[in-house]
């Protein structure tokens, strides 16, 4: 890259976070490059933009639970709609392909988005140099070659790297994690997932579906803490219905390997007993660490956190003027649209506009089956802060659509302020929990209330009727219950 001035600024990491801001910084004129290391799955072995999200997280994962949900319609639920299938197989090689090329296709097209919106994109790993009058410097390395260049400002946006559990080594053939779960060859036979996390529900999911025992093991007491009781309760109970085998307060003490090739999971119950779960396969998906060192921040003395996050005000600035983080590298829930949201906040920000991010209005979903969705505050969180809220419920059993598709699982849970009847959160439990789930969060970024979604005239039949029942079910009543 030729320079005959610095960069208005320089973003280092082309994940969700980089690759959005970038793009955003470019739409706005900024003098913009970005830099990625990161290969990936390239089988140029070249660096790859998208980073997990795109290349090992996000994407793959729903191109794969899509082609094991539509396998398992066929086994379980086409009869219901007399349709007759004999002898259907899973071809996981070429299930596997599709979801390469599904995501080879989007990395080139980051690529392209790259150089509509004038985007230097540096395939190299970057090194923070120093700062010398106002001006960052950055080596950029790749093949041996080492360019520097020049910014007046820079946003980290290395995302995240897989936690490792001492003592189980990953080797991505058997003991795996979020990546080469994503990359099997054929269906184990037993699969075992330490962690029940978002993560493990979605990957056990998908082998699962195909044919796999999967048991997981968590080391809290219950599933999904982070969710509203009920809907966590209701998931426990669906989940385990389809088969899968959940072992909780379970501390993993290590991992055998038995003659046979196949391995022994050992742990430890909140009692004291051991045991050991026998699996083909074992997956560890026990959340994400922020990747922040290995990249010279420490040069500028850039704060970060006890638990290795950068430090950032509410507007991702860090302790050192003209340095921005963004993405899972930040505090907040490591979501591909949070860093996409902040990437746009913090450029908006250095060309001199009013960027900002509205934190209490991110949507977050679990593809499990049925999906999970949902944005805003739970019950225990409004109960934990003395607010006083009212609940509005109304279940897909009542629901046409949900019956007109086979499946009535789950429901629709609203909270709304008590005084002011404000929508403070929205929970569901759905097939289509991911496409409702919107209609919600955009009801909390305008400061709906819960009178307002149940007399705004929703399409019939649909599933998101159910938003505006359980909204009625606040005040009024619901309507079709």
């Amino acid at each position: 890259m030729t320079q005959d001035s610095p960069l208005d600024v320089l973003v280092i990491g082309a994940g969700s976070g980089g690759c959005i801001a970038s793009i955003r910084a470019g739409q706005l004129g900024l003098k913009v490059a970005c830099v990625e290391a990161n290969p990936y799955a390239d089988p140029k072995g070249e660096p790859r933009p998208g980073g997990t999200c795109l290349n090992v997280g996000c994407i793959p994962s729903k191109a794969l639970l899509s082609s094991s949900e539509e396998f398992e319609k066929i086994q379980k639920h086409a009869l219901a709609h007399g349709i007759r299938v004999a002898g259907a197989t899973m071809d996981v090689p070429a299930m596997i392909a599709r979801k390469d090329g599904i995501v080879t296709k989007m990395a080139q097209g980051i690529e392209y988005l790259f150089r509509k919106n004038k985007v230097a994109y540096l395939k190299g790993r970057a090194t923070i140099v120093g700062r010398t009058d106002g001006v960052f410097t950055v080596a950029v390395t790749r093949s041996g070659s080492t360019e520097e260049v020049t910014a007046r400002n820079l946003v980290i946006a290395t995302g995240s790297l897989p936690r490792q559990l001492p003592g189980i080594e990953v080797d991505n053939v058997d003991v795996c994690d979020n990546a080469g779960a994503l990359d099997l060859r054929s269906v184990p036979g037993r699969m075992a997932i330490i962690g029940a996390g978002v993560i493990g529900l979605e990957l056990g999911s998908v082998w699962r579906r195909l044919g796999a025992q999967v048991t997981v093991v968590e080391a809290l007491p219950e599933l999904l803490p982070m969710c509203d009781a009920d809907v966590a309760r209701e998931m426990l109970k669906l989940l385990t219905a389809q088969g899968m085998d959940f072992r909780f307060g379970a501390r993993v003490t290590g991992v055998e390997r038995a003659s046979d090739g196949s391995l022994g999971l050992a742990y430890v119950d909140a009692q004291g007993t051991a045991h050991s779960v026998a699996c083909d396969k074992l997956v560890v998906a026990v959340g994400r660490v922020p990747t922040s060192s290995g990249f010279g921040l420490e040069t500028l003395g850039v704060k970060t956190t006890q638990r290795g996050f950068v430090d950032v005000d509410a507007h991702c600035r860090t302790s050192v003027d003209g340095v921005y983080a963004i993405g899972d590298v930040v505090r907040g829930p490591m979501l591909a649209h949070k860093a996409e949201d902040e990437g746009v906040m913090v450029m908006e920000r250095i060309a001199g506009q009013a960027g900002h991010v509205n934190y209490d209005a991110i949507p977050s979903i679990i593809y499990t089956s049925p999906e999970v969705a949902w944005v805003g505050r739970t019950e225990q969180e409004l109960k934990d802060a003395g607010v006083q809220f009212r609940a509005g419920k109304f279940p897909f059993t009542a629901n046409g659509r949900a019956l007109g598709n086979g499946d009535t699982s789950g429901f629709v849970k609203v909270l709304a302020d008590q005084k002011t009847d404000a929508v403070l959160g929205v929970h569901i439990i759905s097939t289509y929990a991911s496409e409702m789930i919107g209609e919600a969060t955009m009801a909390i970024e305008f400061k709906a209330s819960a009178e307002d979604i149940g007399r705004i005239s929703h399409a019939h039949p649909t599933l998101y009727e159910a938003i505006r029942e359980a909204s009625l079910a606040i005040g009024t009543g619901a309507l079709n219950m």
